[in-house]
């Protein structure tokens, strides 16, 4: 199906976030109007690639004019008068910037992907449109007739299994009568057929049983390679800034129904074996099979076990919620594990054990032994929640190459199982985690967890880190984008991407499936004394702590390059500008560029040197923009920001973000009195 047909059959609430994409820069109307066509076209390669750009441009054209047509012959005076405007608006606009055009449509339909993978995950997930956990892949569908299947299956045995103790106590009366009384031809040949019928039908239940633990075992490889691997990839997503992860109640009631029919199949085993102790016979199916049936429900039970104890919340510091699997030494994180077997049989009699690299020397202070029980959870599953956990280490590298940010670590926790005469162990393993003695350590510690769970879903591999392997840019641009979005209102558009991708690896017409190393990404940069993700990192920060709001409303175009920059901003009005971030600021900096012109006429652009977080401590970005001055030719103070760039006046952008008091204390100077008064060249 065509992704705008997709976009159209959403929920209300994802429609209005489709309706947030479009503006007069690329109507809704025309995406509209040529879908398919659009849809069809390489904009991302165009938007990187002029001479392509403007061949797209000329056949989007093109293709508005047949569209144009079409409305003529259906005489649809409104729809010919709108798609005419639109026409005359881009090419007003666009025919001299063909790449521009290109960069907004990829921008939109890379959103539009965006939106419907998050509204997919959240029908998925049940808690929109499917409260109750409805299943909605086909997929899922198929897993739950499967299990229904299953248990018709078991319930049925369960009446074959009846059927066989009342033949079965048949035949032994007539024996015992027989003995008692002596035989006769007649009461001889009545006993084999009833021995005959017997035997039939023991045969049929252990074949059938073999059946029902063949479908079982294909069922719980389903629940436990697939939907349960599925689950803990999109855990591992989440921890890294991705859609959020489904929860596991869906999981829960399909895992329980199935180990409840494995324990009614095993019960029904253990009646053969009563069954055949009592009577028994040359050639009992019963005496041939059994044993190896009891040993693969055995066997299924137990993996079912052993599979269904997850690590429901990864380790976390409370203070640092969206840096999870990050521990500092002497700080408390928490964790939560579950059973996703219910059986309220087993509520307080599990006692969870908590280790940290079992095999290394670490300790865990606090409270490291808790019961599990369904009390403390909202749907009553079994759990066991720990708030207080304290980690307490020699944080000393046990791999002479690697440093200690790049150490990963594994939080274990263990239980015993008995149930129904069966003892389990069950062994459950959090995500690596980094464990830093100092909060200085947490970017480059954040670094390596996105890292390691962006590139490998490999749950134990400690060692990751002493050959790193390489990702792609379609991996860390898409990683990049969730560290805006999880934390604020916007991702990072295709041109901010490009624009990150270019400091990354330098020109280039297309960068998907440019493979970016470790090193690259983490190491210091050449010529600078910190790595790419330290500077976006602060940056990140910057965003959270300071400009916020002005970055949720796209007012911060932010990641741009200079002669990008230069080329939207010429030939535009003075007083036009825009805000980016500094390119060469370890700290994090923002700064704005203008249009003005020279005595000559010729058009300038101007920069102010960056803002840091230091000077934004003492006044907000809105406000010194809204107060920003410089001297004139005349020597009289101006501001030489009037129009957000495209063309949002600067009162309607900021207005609303300042303090009444605010302007007149700006315009003094005070606090940046340097740049209030002063106008430079482009910096950093």
């Amino acid at each position: 199906m065509a992704q705008w047909n997709q976009l159209q059959q959403l929920e209300t609430r994802y429609l209005e976030q489709l309706y947030h994409l479009y503006s007069d820069s690329f109507p809704m109307e025309l995406r509209q109007f040529l879908a398919p066509w659009i849809e069809s076209q390489d904009w991302a390669y165009a938007a990187n690639k002029e001479s392509h750009a403007t061949l797209v441009f000329h056949n989007l054209l093109g293709e508005i004019d047949q569209q144009y047509s079409r409305f003529l012959q259906e005489n649809n005076v409104l729809y010919q008068h709108n798609l005419r405007r639109i026409k005359q608006h881009l090419q007003s606009k666009y025919l001299e910037k063909p790449m521009e055009i290109a960069r907004i449509v990829a921008r939109c339909l890379w959103e539009e992907q965006r939106l419907l993978q998050t509204a997919t995950t959240a029908a998925q997930d049940g808690t929109a449109s499917h409260p109750s956990g409805t299943v909605v892949t086909e997929k899922q569908q198929i897993l739950e007739h499967n299990l229904q299947d299953i248990r018709k299956r078991v319930q049925d045995m369960e009446q074959k299994m009846k059927m066989l103790e009342n033949l079965q106590d048949d035949f032994d009366f007539n024996y015992k009568t027989l003995k008692s009384q002596g035989a006769t031809r007649l009461k001889m040949s009545q006993l084999e057929q009833m021995l005959s019928a017997l035997d039939q039908l023991r045969r049929q239940i252990v074949t059938e049983m073999a059946g029902l633990l063949s479908a079982m075992d294909f069922v719980q490889k389903n629940l436990t390679d697939d939907e349960l691997a599925d689950w803990k990839r999109r855990q591992q997503i989440a921890c890294i800034g991705g859609p959020p992860n489904i929860c596991l109640d869906r999981l829960e009631t399909w895992i329980t129904s199935l180990a409840e029919s494995q324990l009614q199949i095993r019960q029904q085993i253990k009646k053969l074996e009563e069954l055949q102790q009592k009577v028994s016979y040359k050639g009992d199916p019963i005496i041939q099979h059994r044993p190896a049936l009891e040993e693969k429900i055995v066997d299924l039970f137990r993996n079912l076990m052993k599979s269904a104890f997850v690590v429901e919340r990864q380790p976390c510091m409370p203070m640092h919620p969206d840096r999870p699997l990050v521990i500092k030494t002497g700080v408390q994180f928490t964790n939560k594990v579950r059973l996703l077997v219910k059986f309220p049989e087993l509520n307080y009699q599990l006692k969870i054990k908590v280790i940290i690299d079992k095999s290394r020397k670490f300790n865990i202070l606090g409270t490291n032994t808790k019961v599990m029980n369904m009390e403390e959870s909202n749907n009553g599953s079994l759990s066991a929640e720990f708030k207080h956990l304290v980690s307490d280490c020699l944080l000393v590298s046990i791999v002479a190459s690697l440093i200690v940010t790049e150490e990963l670590h594994l939080i274990t926790f263990e239980t015993e199982v008995y149930h129904q005469g069966l003892k389990m162990d069950l062994e459950t393993h959090s995500l690596p985690v980094v464990v830093i003695s100092n909060i200085c350590q947490m970017p480059n510690a954040w670094a390596s967890i996105l890292w390691y769970n962006m590139l490998t879903n490999h749950p134990k591999n400690v060692n990751f880190f002493t050959k790193p392997p390489v990702g792609t840019w379609d991996q860390v641009a898409e990683v990049l984008s969730w560290q805006f979005s999880s934390t604020t209102k916007r991702g990072l558009t295709i041109e901010q991407l490009t624009t990150l991708a270019e400091k990354l690896l330098g020109p280039c017409v297309n960068y998907s499936g440019c493979q970016i190393t470790w090193a690259k990404f983490c190491k210091n940069m050449a010529g600078k004394g910190f790595s790419f993700w330290v500077w976006l990192d602060n940056i990140i920060d910057l965003v959270k702590k300071y400009i916020l709001a002005l970055w949720n409303e796209g007012y911060i175009l932010g990641f741009i390059s200079k002669e990008r920059e230069r080329a939207i901003l010429s030939p535009k009005p003075p007083g036009t500008f825009l805000l980016r971030f500094s390119e060469s600021s370890k700290e994090g900096g923002i700064t704005f560029t203008w249009v003005e012109k020279d005595i000559s006429g010729k058009t300038q652009i101007q920069s102010v040197e960056p803002y840091t977080k230091q000077q934004l401590n003492s006044m907000s970005f809105a406000e010194i923009i809204m107060g920003y001055k410089i001297m004139d030719a005349t020597n009289i103070l101006v501001s030489p920001l009037v129009y957000l760039f495209p063309e949002i006046p600067k009162e309607d952008a900021f207005g609303k973000y300042c303090r009444p008091e605010a302007a007149p204390e700006a315009e003094l100077g005070d606090p940046c009195s340097s740049k209030s008064i002063r106008k430079f060249n482009i910096l950093s």
